[in-house]
C-alpha cells in the first residue's frame, strides 16, 4: 500500500479534525464532502456564509454534516483575542480581535487551544501569510526559530528499491538560510522524518563539495550547519558536507568518504544549502525521475499547520489533509520526547 494509503487507513474512522479556512474556494468545498463522506477526518469550514453559498454552487457539491464557522459571529471569538492577547505580549483585546478574526489566525487559534488537531490551507493565500499565523497563533518547536517547508519524495525505482522515500528540505520557504537556519531546518527535518517515514532519520547536508574536495562561502556554511546541529542534537544520524551522490548512493560513498558515517550513502533527508538547489533539484527529480512530490509541508511548528499550492486540486487537498493527520503521534513518542528541544506534542 503506498504512504497516502497507509495514512488514509491509520486515520480513518478517529474523528481528526481539520480547519479548512478558505471556505470561499470551491476545491475545499469538494475537499470537505470527500473528507466527511470516507470518514478519513471532520472537516471544519471557515468562511462569510454569502461566499461559502456561492463556492458551494460552484462546487456542485453541498456542506451538509460539516461544521461551518464565521468568525466574525463565533461565540469563541472573545475568548480567542483573550488568549491571543496573553501570548503577544498583552497587545490591546481590540487590536487582538481584528488579528483573531482572520480565517488563517482564527484556525490557527483553534488548533492552539485544542479544538481541531490540524490547519491546512493556502489555496487562496499566500505562504508567507500562513507562516505568519502559524508562528504567531501555535508557534514554533521549543528550540527552533525557522520555519521552512518540505517535501516528501517517492521515487518509482531507486536502486532496484520500488517507491522509495526521501524528505527534500527546504524546497519552498528560505531563499537563503544561514548556517544557523540551516540547522534548524535540517533538526526540524528529522522529527518529520520519524512521523511520515515511520524511521529514524539518517539527515545529508548537501553541497558541491563532499567531506572538505571543494572550497568556498557555501561549502564552509554547511560545515557549520553540521556544527550546529550535532550541538544541539548528538544522537542524531547527521553529516555532510556532501555531494549528492556520496549522500544515497552506497558504492559512490564509499570511493568519496573515508570517514566513518552513518549516513553516507544511505541518507533519507536530504537538506539543500539553499531554495535555489532545492526547488530545482525536486521539480527534476519529479520530472526527470517520474518521482511522485507530495508537498510542501510546514514544519517547525508546535501543532500541524500545512500549506497548499495555489493551483491544488481536490485530490492534493485530500492527501494533504491525510498525511498531515496522519503524521500526529496516536500516544506520546518516546523517541522525541527524549531529544529536547525537538519535542512535540498534541
Amino acid at each position: 500500500m503506498d504512504i497516502i494509503g497507509s495514512f488514509r487507513e491509520k486515520i480513518r474512522g478517529k474523528g481528526l479534525s481539520v480547519v479548512l479556512p478558505e471556505g470561499r474556494d470551491e476545491r475545499i468545498v469538494q475537499a470537505a464532502r470527500r473528507l466527511k463522506d470516507q470518514d478519513v477526518a471532520q472537516p471544519i469550514v471557515l468562511g462569510k456564509p454569502q461566499q461559502i453559498e456561492a463556492a458551494v454552487e460552484k462546487a456542485g457539491a453541498n456542506l451538509n454534516g460539516i461544521r461551518i464557522i464565521y468568525p466574525k459571529e463565533s461565540d469563541k471569538l472573545d475568548a480567542y483575542a483573550e488568549k491571543y492577547s496573553r501570548q503577544r505580549d498583552g497587545i490591546p483585546a481590540v487590536v487582538a480581535k481584528h488579528i483573531v478574526v482572520k480565517p488563517l489566525f482564527y484556525a490557527g487559534m483553534m488548533v492552539a487551544c485544542g479544538e481541531a488537531d490540524a490547519v491546512v490551507g493556502g489555496v487562496a493565500s499566500a505562504t508567507a501569510t500562513l507562516i505568519q499565523a502559524g508562528v504567531l497563533t501555535v508557534g514554533l518547536i521549543p528550540g527552533i526559530k525557522t520555519p521552512s517547508s518540505y517535501f516528501l519524495m517517492v521515487i518509482p525505482d531507486f536502486l532496484g528499491e520500488k517507491d522509495k522515500p526521501f524528505i527534500y528540505a527546504d524546497c519552498a520557504v528560505n531563499v537563503d538560510p544561514t548556517a544557523e537556519q540551516l540547522a534548524d531546518i535540517a533538526l526540524a527535518s528529522a522529527v518529520s522524518a520519524r512521523r511520515i517515514l515511520g524511521e529514524e532519520p539518517r539527515v545529508a547536508l548537501l553541497s558541491f563539495s563532499t567531506k572538505g574536495s571543494a572550497f568556498g562561502p557555501s561549502v564552509d556554511k554547511v560545515k557549520e550547519a553540521l556544527t550546529i546541529a550535532r550541538a544541539r542534537e548528538p544522537e542524531l544520524a547527521i553529516d555532510g558536507e556532501f555531494q549528492a551522490d556520496s549522500a544515497i548512493v552506497p558504492r559512490v560513498a564509499a570511493k568519496k568518504v573515508k570517514s566513518e558515517s552513518a549516513v553516507a550513502g544511505k541518507a533519507n533527508v536530504l537538506i539543500f544549502p539553499d531554495l535555489n538547489s532545492g526547488n530545482i533539484a525536486y521539480k527534476l527529480t519529479q520530472y526527470m525521475a517520474g518521482a511522485q512530490a507530495i508537498g510542501p509541508f510546514l514544519q517547525g511548528f508546535a501543532k500541524p499547520i500545512t500549506d497548499l499550492s495555489r493551483g491544488a486540486t481536490v485530490d492534493d487537498i485530500v492527501a494533504t489533509v491525510i498525511l498531515t493527520l496522519g503524521q500526529l503521534p496516536e500516544k506520546p513518542n518516546l523517541i522525541e520526547t527524549k531529544r529536547e528541544p525537538l519535542t512535540v506534542k498534541g
